[in-house]
């Protein structure tokens, strides 16, 4: 009895150590479980936003998608601007790049075609080209893929003062629609005491590069056509510089100069102090105008004027998108970051809070519609939302890499009273189409 006992009682110890066994076994598969899905992902996300409200707005987006799951911590590094470049191109060589970056928008074909961009296509769902402008979503593809998505953009528009314009005894109706109409409007707002202007009514090269008034007299085609052809010397973008150089000539160097250099100085700001009438901007403008603006500072904002009656107010844009660097670890975890950053509510957000035009076309119709806007920024957001149908983005050529300094140049060359328009711009022609040949 005392051997069957003593049988039973190893059987029971067994069985309990092998229960006991079980049970720490599967608490151990248990805490590895829980330490595998603890353990989140990291991505770096870089971008150049160092300061002010889109620094804020951009950190509190981010808390909000590493709250929002538990999979992915994004850690934000701010990059000085121009250095991000520089330094993420240096980083992709050495094979260690940043999981997401913002890029600039019209260089998207030159990072892909040298492979310092990711190929997203696959992880993007096929109608995700609705969310944006068109024209900002076609500048990221490159062989038929996609390099990146819209981030947000910019169109350049005229600011006027609305006290000048009353003054002067010009109402709504004297806005002007065409460049005869605002030369004609200019010089009504001029005001010259001897051989001084005390107040200029516009100047057209302020804030505003040859470039843009060339592709809106040109019908909206820039140095190069939608085929990539070299269209410098047109009829059209001569008359335009012409027509730059008889308002240098009118306004005079010196003035020119003097009020340039005071632009961006807050309260001093030409255009703030009444010293100009009409400027053109981006609409981010308005940030400086809340800013510096005296409190009973009235001001409007139209599309810049056609080159002529039913040639159509064309304007220029830029913007940034978001890419994923070649040779980042975590894909589809950036991709999912970037769709974050462009759907709809976190676009709103950041618009509302920078005053940029968000590449997100549902975003801006509701800021414009509602509540986290002023009157006067719904007025500037529906303004500019129009000028986007009009708006040109100009994507380098891969053929001409660094032909913006050799037309520049010519330019340049122009406007100090070397050559004339048609010289200069048959010149950067010349000088454009040997950089093409040399690329090809």
């Amino acid at each position: 009895m005392k051997k069957v006992g003593l049988i039973v009682t190893a059987a029971l110890a067994c069985l309990i150590l092998l229960g006991g066994c079980g049970k720490q076994t599967a608490s151990a598969d248990k805490n590895t479980d829980n330490t595998k899905s603890s353990k989140k992902i990291t991505l770096d996300f870089w971008s150049f936003w160092g300061s002010g409200s889109r620094r804020e707005v951009i950190k509190s987006i981010i808390k909000d998608y590493n709250n929002s799951q538990d999979k992915v911590k994004v850690k934000y590094s701010y990059q000085p601007w121009g250095d991000i470049w520089t330094k993420s191109l240096s980083a992709i060589t050495a094979g260690n790049p940043p999981d997401v970056i913002v890029q600039d928008i019209n260089s998207v074909a030159q990072r892909a075609d040298a492979k310092q961009a990711t190929d997203i296509t696959k992880y993007l769902a096929k109608d995700i080209s609705q969310r944006f402008y068109p024209q900002l979503y076609q500048t990221t593809q490159y062989q038929n893929k996609t390099y990146g998505l819209p981030f947000n953009t910019d169109t350049q528009v005229i600011f006027y003062n609305k006290k000048i314009f009353k003054d002067a005894g010009l109402t709504e109706a004297d806005l002007p629609q065409t460049w005869s109409e605002l030369d004609a409007v200019a010089r009504k707002l001029d005001v010259k005491k001897g051989n001084t202007f005390t107040r200029v009514g516009f100047y057209p090269l302020w804030s505003l590069g040859t470039q843009v008034w060339a592709l809106n007299a040109d019908g909206g085609t820039s140095w190069f056509n939608d085929k990539n052809q070299v269209k410098i010397a047109t009829k059209n973008k001569r008359k335009a510089l012409q027509w730059i150089l008889d308002a240098q000539k009118y306004y005079g160097k010196k003035t020119i100069n003097r009020l340039e250099a005071e632009f961006g100085s807050g309260v001093a700001d030409p255009f703030l102090s009444g010293t100009v009438a009409m400027r053109a901007q981006n609409i981010n403008y308005y940030t400086t105008i809340k800013e510096n603006a005296p409190k009973d500072f009235e001001f409007g904002v139209i599309q810049l004027p056609e080159f002529q009656k039913g040639s159509g107010h064309k304007t220029w844009g830029g913007g940034f998108t978001l890419e994923v660097p070649t040779g980042a670890k975590h894909v589809k975890e950036s991709v999912d970051f970037i769709k974050y950053l462009t759907s709809d509510k976190v676009q709103e957000k950041f618009g509302a809070a920078s005053f940029d035009i968000m590449a997100n076309k549902k975003a801006n119709t509701n800021l414009i519609k509602g509540q986290q806007l002023d009157e006067t920024g719904q007025m500037i957001y529906k303004t500019a939302d129009q000028a986007m149908s009009s708006t040109v983005l100009t994507p380098i050529p891969l053929s001409a890499p660094d032909y913006n300094n050799l037309v520049n140049e010519q330019i340049d060359a122009a406007l100090l009273g070397q050559k004339s328009a048609k010289q200069a711009l048959e010149d950067a022609q010349t000088a454009v189409e040997n950089l093409v040949k040399q690329h090809q």
